[in-house]
This record gives C-alpha cells, sequence and structure tokens, in this order.
C-alpha cells in the first residue's frame, strides 16, 4: 500500500525577524534587522509552494531561479541555495537587505494572494550571510578569457553586477570609481544600520575574485575620458555613474548654513564615517531639530541618521500624506518607532536664518491632495493663510537627485534627455556611441538597487555579444 507523506500545512503568516528595540537602535549604528536563524530560514522556506510556473522569477529583474534555492533551504542545503543564487546575482547579501521585494518577486508570489507571501528577500540574505560566516566563498569556474577588455564606469550595483557577469563570460573588466571606496551609493548612500560597510565590502572581494580589477580616486571625464579609454585598449564601455547630482527646491534661505543636501548629509556620514566620531573626525552638524524634506528611502535614511548622530527632534516634512510617500512601508515604520515625527501634507517655502547665517526655522505651508498628477499620485494643493514655522537647526534637502553632466560634457557624440540623462536602449544599454553603453540611475535617474543590477545584466549580454562579433 503506498501511502503518501501528509505535505505539512503551509503557514498564512511569514517567520517574523528579529529586529533591535527602537528604543536602543535609536542611539547606534548597527544593523536593525538581524536576520534569520537557521531554523526560521528552513521554516519559512518550507512555505514555499513550488509553483510550476514561478511567477516570483518573473517578479526579479535579475532572473534569480526563486523556487529552485528555496528548496535548497528546505532541505537544510544552504551552500547549494546560494550557488544556485550566485548564477544570477553576483550581490546577494546587499539584495536580501535593500531590495524592495515587496513591489517584485514577493509581490508576484501565489501565497501572497491568500496569506502573507514567501520572504523572498530574507532567505536571500539568509544563505549569503551563511556563506560569508562560513568564510569560503565560492567562485564558479571561469571560461578561458577572451582577450576582450571593457571599462566599468563606477561601482555601483550597475557596474558591480555587469562586472561580475562580464568576468564570468571570459572577458576582462576593469572598474573606474571616482571616490576613495567602491560601492557606490551601497557605501555614500545607505546608512551602515540598513546595510552594512563590510556586507559591500565582501560582496566587492567576490566581484573582484571573478578576475575583476578595481581602480579608485579615478574620475572618468577628468583623469581619462571615454574617448581615451577606448583609446587605451578597451573594446568597450559600460557608464554606471548613477545619480549623484542632488536637486533643490529653489526657495529662500536655502544656502544658509546648516542646510544640506540628502547627498552631503548621508556621504559625510556613511562613506566618510561621520558616525565613527571621535575615531573620524568628519565635520558633520545636526543639532538638536532637524526637518528632512522629502518622503522617498532617502529622505527616511536621512532622518534615521539625523537621529543617530544627536537630533532630539527629528521632522520628516512631506508635501503628501503618508499614503503617498515612496518610501519602502518597511523604513517609514522603523523611523516612526525610533522617533521621526512625521509632518505629513506640509511643504517648506523657506529656510529662516539667524544675524549668523545659520538656520533658525523653516517656514511651511499646510497642503491639501487635488487631482492625480502624471506619476498617478494626488497632486498638493496648497491652502492659502496656513503658513507656520518650525524651529529648527539643520536642514537636509531630499527631493531626489539627477545625473552629474561631466560624462556626457566630455564625451561628443554621447546623447541625453533634456534633463542630462544618458540615452541607451532599454535591452541592450547601447548607447548612440559604437562600443559605448550605459545603465542604472545615470539612464533612469534614482532608482532602486535592483533596477539598476537588472540593467546590468542586461546590458552585460549585449556588450558579450558586441565584443564576440567585433
Amino acid at each position: 500500500m503506498n501511502e503518501e507523506r501528509a505535505k505539512p500545512k503551509v503557514s498564512p503568516k511569514r517567520e517574523p525577524m528579529t529586529r533591535q528595540d527602537p528604543h536602543v537602535r535609536r542611539h547606534n549604528f548597527e544593523e536593525v534587522a538581524l536576520g534569520y536563524t537557521e531554523e526560521q530560514a528552513v521554516r519559512e522556506a518550507q512555505r514555499c509552494l513550488s509553483c510550476k510556473k514561478k511567477p516570483c522569477v518573473s517578479g526579479c529583474p535579475v532572473e534569480i531561479e526563486i523556487p529552485e534555492f528555496v528548496k535548497f533551504i528546505a532541505e537544510r542545503r544552504f551552500q547549494e541555495a546560494i550557488d544556485k543564487i550566485h548564477e544570477k546575482n553576483s550581490l546577494p547579501a546587499i539584495c536580501g537587505r535593500v531590495c524592495p521585494q515587496e513591489d517584485q518577486c514577493e509581490k508576484m508570489c501565489i501565497l501572497g494572494k491568500k496569506w502573507e507571501p514567501l520572504a523572498i528577500g530574507r532567505l536571500e540574505r539568509f544563505v549569503a550571510d551563511y556563506e560569508m560566516r562560513k568564510g569560503e566563498i565560492n567562485i564558479p569556474k571561469l571560461p578561458t578569457p577572451t582577450g576582450k577588455k571593457v571599462a566599468v564606469v563606477g561601482s555601483g550595483p550597475a557596474g558591480l553586477t555587469l562586472a561580475g557577469d562580464l568576468a564570468k563570460m571570459g572577458h576582462h573588466v576593469v572598474i573606474f570609481e571616482a571616490l576613495h571606496a567602491p560601492g557606490g551609493v551601497l557605501v555614500y548612500g545607505i546608512p551602515e544600520f540598513r546595510l552594512p560597510k563590510e556586507i559591500v565590502r565582501k560582496e566587492v572581494e567576490y566581484i573582484k575574485k571573478l578576475g575583476v580589477e578595481v581602480v579608485t580616486n579615478f574620475v572618468v571625464g577628468k583623469t581619462r575620458t571615454i574617448e581615451e579609454l577606448l583609446r587605451d585598449g578597451f573594446d568597450a564601455v559600460f557608464v554606471g555613474a548613477g545619480a549623484g547630482l542632488p536637486y533643490f527646491m529653489n526657495i529662500p534661505g536655502e544656502n544658509l548654513n546648516g542646510v544640506y543636501s540628502a547627498n552631503e548629509f548621508l556621504t559625510r556620514s556613511n562613506l566618510m564615517k561621520a558616525y565613527l566620531f571621535p575615531e573620524y573626525d568628519t565635520p558633520i552638524k545636526v543639532g538638536r531639530r532637524v526637518a528632512v524634506v522629502g518622503g522617498g528611502n532617502v529622505a527616511m535614511d536621512s532622518a534615521r541618521t539625523a537621529m543617530r548622530l544627536g537630533g532630539e527632534e527629528v521632522y520628516c516634512v512631506y508635501r503628501r500624506s503618508r499614503a503617498e510617500m515612496p518610501a519602502r512601508e518597511e523604513e517609514i515604520e522603523n523611523a516612526l518607532e525610533e522617533g521621526m515625527i512625521l509632518k505629513e501634507l506640509t511643504n517648506p517655502v523657506r529656510i529662516i536664518g539667524d544675524e549668523n547665517g545659520w538656520v533658525r526655522e523653516i517656514e511651511c505651508i499646510k497642503m491639501k491632495l487635488g487631482e492625480p498628477d502624471s506619476s498617478g499620485r494626488r497632486r498638493p494643493v496648497p491652502i492659502e493663510g496656513s503658513e507656520f514655522r518650525l524651529g529648527v537647526d539643520v536642514v537636509v534637502i531630499a527631493i531626489g537627485q539627477g545625473p552629474n553632466p561631466l560624462i556626457p560634457s566630455t564625451t561628443p557624440g554621447l546623447k541625453t534627455t533634456k534633463w542630462g540623462n544618458i540615452i541607451a536602449e532599454e535591452q541592450t544599454g547601447a548607447t548612440s556611441l559604437e562600443g559605448v553603453f550605459a545603465g542604472g540611475d545615470i539612464v533612469t535617474g534614482a532608482a532602486t538597487v535592483i533596477l539598476a543590477m537588472g540593467a546590468g545584466r542586461r546590458a552585460a549580454r549585449a556588450i558579450d555579444e558586441y565584443l564576440r562579433k567585433k
């Protein structure tokens, strides 16, 4: 008599992840989310329905075979799980922490139609951390070198992903990074408590072990131009320089002392290690009261950093309501738990200084939501006569950023949009110049880490095809 083993019942709720207590974590830069234990990871993996059509894979910009790696975790074959991920993703420990899975792979999960979706991101982080703790990272067998050389401008998520993929195809890749440490936005933009620098360093080490060379303190457009790199013997160039030019509101008082762009505020804290004062004596003024203007992930990172640097009253000033905030819900919740004060439907109109030119107040106007605009969100409309002032010492403007004009201005024939973004084919990254490809935020404008990685993957395939035909 054949008896089938009864399949365990699927839990409607995902396995919770332990986090630092908000009252404790507000005062330190250690990682907030603490990861799964082996038992938690196995229990969560066993919730997977192993769907034949794999809808979750269609939601992953880097095309990870999700059901396969999850099945390995359920069977406690952790090394095989991370090896499976590495076939498509060279940065799993990063993706497991900062990728918005809720809008991508997990959004497509069949479990989510009735219950909570599978915690795919947490499982990816678990096996990536498992391999790092083990201390030995498996390097795949590399093909015979093709003899082709590719220059990569920028060591952010797009550049690192493309470099790893091209190295696995047998090409020699050199990454040129303008700053003194590789990682791009992963190190200068995302705070330590959300993505530890050591994690990024280890992921970059994996890329290097694939044979990729990383050159820092090299500003393409100044040190060498793209034309010169092509003349120097590179067969192709990929531009993944990101979006590092901050936007401001153009309101009175933005030039006062104590007004930062989020880019400068986070770079000083993250890459220049102001959070390790006095070990690193990087100047950064925070003061007791801080206003962060904006409602995205960068605004949440700025507000949470300000609290950890000593800000007692930290306001998030956002012109729409919480429902329209583009930040991940998880990041908004974390910030509010830590004490961030949300001033929704509020828009700054001017910043007021004292007699010495330092920020003293920010004047705002209350807003109401009107008809939807081109983003699909309801347009904020000022309420006449509703102006009020907030006493603050520091203002951080976190309303977005655009492409640095350096590369387009030093590369004749490279076509850009009216906003300065490089024009590139979506599926290949090909630009208006032969042999020059681009992807990530310098093409799309500021977006997510995983979308930049997806652009890097697609461009790697196109560059490989271009080199083999050449």
